[in-house]
């Protein structure tokens, strides 16, 4: 186990697959398989493994972990975003932000105005650093010129700050 996380393989995942069959607990299949407790644990969590609990006439479901299944599900995820993103360029907030960055506003005091007017409505929340991602995650040309212009600054590019004595 080292410090880079590997995502399960089919190999792997077949084998807690037959050690759950079998019985074994996720620290015995971490141990076997030569990972993290945690990553066992949350991969049986996540892909829907639930321990047979009470009796089957019950009513409660007695789900066994399915590594094809796990898989699919694996791979499908990956490719979703985590969260979509608050300002994409069709949406009222990002045209209420063009809007006051026009008028020569930062993005902080364009952050700061519309947690002030939206205190209950968190999806209307901008952060100056979301603002700043947005202007210069746009595609070179016509458009991300544009919105550089909108910047008091209209640096054309973002630099990282020096590291220390040349901080400043």
């Amino acid at each position: 186990m080292g410090q880079h996380y590997n995502h399960l393989s089919a190999e792997e995942r077949g084998a807690i697959m037959v050690g759950k069959a079998r019985g074994d607990s996720a620290r015995q299949l971490a141990m076997l398989l030569g990972r993290s407790p945690s990553t066992i644990s949350r991969e049986l969590a996540r892909n829907g493994h639930r321990e047979p609990s009470g009796s089957p006439r019950l009513g409660r479901p007695t789900l066994g972990y399915d590594a094809c299944r796990a898989g699919h599900r694996a791979r499908r995820l990956a490719h979703q975003a985590r969260r979509p993103r608050k300002l994409h360029r069709e949406s009222a907030l990002w045209r209420l932000v063009r809007y006051l960055l026009a008028r020569r506003w930062s993005p902080q005091e364009v952050s700061r105005t519309l947690r002030r007017q939206h205190p209950e409505e968190p999806a209307k929340h901008v952060s100056h650093e979301t603002i700043y991602t947005a202007i210069y995650a746009a595609p070179r040309g016509e458009l991300r010129r544009g919105l550089v212009a909108l910047l008091r600054q209209h640096k054309c590019a973002r630099r990282p700050r020096g590291q220390g004595a040349n901080r400043r």
